[in-house]
């Protein structure tokens, strides 16, 4: 039997726990989230006009920002490396240096940052608009999965966009 006293000593034991079981509790609700859209996403019928719609609006809609992004980082990589390479007399591996660090390593990281901020966020808005507005209950009251209409065409087209603005973005050839 515990006395009053000992509630000092649980405490800060209660609240150190809290944070472990609410991450394990966050990751628990993620991975559900990602099983049921898989399970909708092999299962018929597939919304395929509305997954065009979408790779359109993902993939289509962000081509310019990326490649507007990409051209910035490479000027201002290549002119930081022109000022550090000239200090050793190796200017003629400007353009190596520049090649290699944004098509292998920046392009891709700077095709995903870039896909994120514009159609991630446009689409995080669009599904919170229906939260508010009720639309994604009313789905749902039809027995109509919201899975199926809302995620499914988001996920199929965020999967074959990404890749393929990377490949474009980083002018990778298809036979290498």
């Amino acid at each position: 039997m515990r006395s009053p006293g000992d509630q000092w000593i649980l405490t800060p034991v209660r609240r150190l726990g809290r944070l472990p079981l609410s991450v394990t509790g966050e990751m628990g609700r993620m991975g559900m989230f990602l099983i049921q859209s898989m399970f909708y996403t092999l299962a018929p019928p597939l919304k395929f006009f509305r997954v065009l719609k979408q790779i359109q609006f993902i993939g289509f809609g962000s081509l310019l920002v990326i490649v507007l992004t990409g051209a910035f980082t490479g000027m201002v990589l290549g002119f930081q490396g022109y000022y550090t390479l000239s200090r050793v007399g190796s200017t003629a591996l400007l353009g190596p240096m520049v090649a290699l660090s944004l098509l292998r390593e920046l392009g891709p990281v700077m095709t995903a940052l870039m896909v994120t901020g514009r159609a991630g966020s446009a689409v995080t808005a669009e599904l919170g608009i229906m939260r508010i507005t009720e639309q994604i209950d009313e789905l749902e009251i039809l027995g109509l999965s919201p899975y199926r209409y809302l995620v499914v065409p988001n996920l199929l087209a965020a999967l074959v966009s990404v890749p393929l603005l990377t490949a474009a973005r980083t002018g990778r050839k298809w036979n290498k």
